[in-house]
């Protein structure tokens, strides 16, 4: 594209003390007034105003508007990454990245927050920082309307509504939103249990199940009912306990319209109406809907009977034989 006189201001100007003859071309800008030293570099500012991109990408047909940005973009394709640290040797498609990389053997960060001190290697993590503290999220998803802070949560989050899942496992082909689940996925075939607790040495996959698990040593139960005190290890315990206040019963029986408070008694109520039985007695072959039920009666061959009567000591094979034996005595 070819700019005409009237679209290049051209300045003269002395750049030294008086009597020296040493003059500077100074080119700027019409549309911005932006200042040049030389004219090729003003031809290529101005193509930010006028939109063209005249270098393509052979590869994938991207275009740029400088040759340098193009040869820097077919990097990618080649693979070549000429900007190597010296200290561990991870290798860069551009100096700029070299440069933010060695920041982290110096330790520097130069970026500190004004609110809480924090510090950041680079200028724009402190950017998506401070808006912790003023609550800004200026990305937001156009089918739900939810705000984020920044623009790969928003990324994450529109997967919901796309259904796209790029994260695929090379084993079982099962994709998933994000790649942390991916790679905590990946753990289920590998059989990689990183996180081991201190007090017994069991392993597991998660963190977040190891975390769970040291509530069993520590005795920390820090979710706590409302109505009546009691306290569980985890959240999802509370929730299912708070049904028994609140009377709610979300899961309903397709067949008869009953509604149970647990999913679990939903399951075991459905046996009913499909007769299956998948708990067998290995004595007698006589088969039951829920485990409980074959426990109970596994009693009849093993003699055993947990329940004893405080008043005459008594024992019986189910809870429910106590309670009317007790009878007896709460009649006398």
């Amino acid at each position: 594209m070819s700019h005409s006189k009237s679209q290049i201001r051209s300045h003269r100007r002395r750049a030294g003390p008086p009597g020296d003859t040493t003059k500077e071309k100074t080119l700027s800008c019409c549309e911005c007034g932006k200042c040049f030293p030389s004219k090729s570099k003003l031809l290529a500012h101005m193509r930010i105003h006028t939109g063209e991109m005249p270098f393509s990408c052979l590869e994938c047909a991207k275009c740029f508007i400088q040759k340098s940005s193009l040869v820097i973009h077919e990097r990618i394709h080649t693979g070549e990454k000429p900007f190597s640290c010296s200290e561990c040797g991870k290798c860069f498609i551009q100096k700029s990245y070299l440069v933010k990389h060695k920041i982290i053997h110096t330790g520097e960060k130069p970026f500190s927050c004004s609110e809480c001190g924090k510090c950041f290697i680079q200028r724009t993590k402190l950017v998506r920082h401070a808006r912790i503290h003023t609550g800004e999220k200026p990305f937001s998803c156009s089918e739900c309307g939810k705000c984020f802070t920044n623009k790969f949560g928003l990324l994450k989050h529109e997967r919901i509504h796309t259904g796209e899942r790029p994260f695929s496992c090379s084993e079982c082909a099962k994709c998933f939103i994000h790649k942390s689940d991916l790679v905590l996925h990946e753990r289920t075939h590998t059989g990689d249990k990183l996180f081991s607790c201190s007090e017994c040495g069991k392993c597991f996959i998660h963190k977040s199940d190891l975390v769970l698990h040291e509530r069993f040593h520590t005795g920390e139960k820090p979710f706590s009912c409302l109505e009546c005190g009691k306290c569980f290890s985890r959240k999802s315990h509370l929730v299912v306990h708070e049904r028994i206040h609140t009377g709610e019963k979300p899961f309903s029986c397709s067949e008869c319209d009953t509604f149970f408070p647990y999913n679990s008694l939903l399951k075991l109520h459905q046996r009913i109406h499909t007769g299956e039985k998948p708990f067998s007695c290995s004595e007698c072959g006589k088969c039951f809907i829920g485990k409980s039920a074959l426990v109970v009666h596994q009693r009849i061959h093993t003699g055993e009977k947990p329940f004893s009567c405080s008043h005459c000591g008594k024992c019986f094979a189910q809870k429910s034989q106590l309670y009317k034996h007790q009878n007896i005595h709460t009649r006398k």
